[in-house]
């Protein structure tokens, strides 16, 4: 029921520190899709990612709004909640 993005979406937020490959194979996909959506992403403001050695660790905005308009108003963080299994910054800092 969910796109590729929102698969990798929810792919990142269950581990930042996953490489291409293992995004890939979790999702379902060829690694060259996961890099495509993932700068599709970043490029929305969904995804970051900082460069940990030879790795990149990324950070999901859990604050962002959907870009549908059938979902106008709801943010990504419950749907991450949700579908993740984590705790959402504003739960942690409760």
């Amino acid at each position: 029921m969910l796109t590729a993005h929102g698969r990798t979406l929810v792919a990142i937020a269950q581990d930042p520190d996953a490489r291409m490959r293992d995004l890939a194979a979790v999702i379902g996909v060829t690694e060259r899709t996961v890099q495509a959506i993932v700068a599709d992403l970043e490029a929305a403001g969904y995804v970051t990612h900082t460069r940990v050695g030879r790795r990149n660790s990324y950070t999901v905005d859990e604050t962002r709004p959907f870009r549908h308009p059938a979902q106008d108003g709801h943010l990504v963080g419950p749907l991450l909640d949700l579908l993740a299994g984590h705790a959402s910054h504003e739960q942690l800092t409760q």
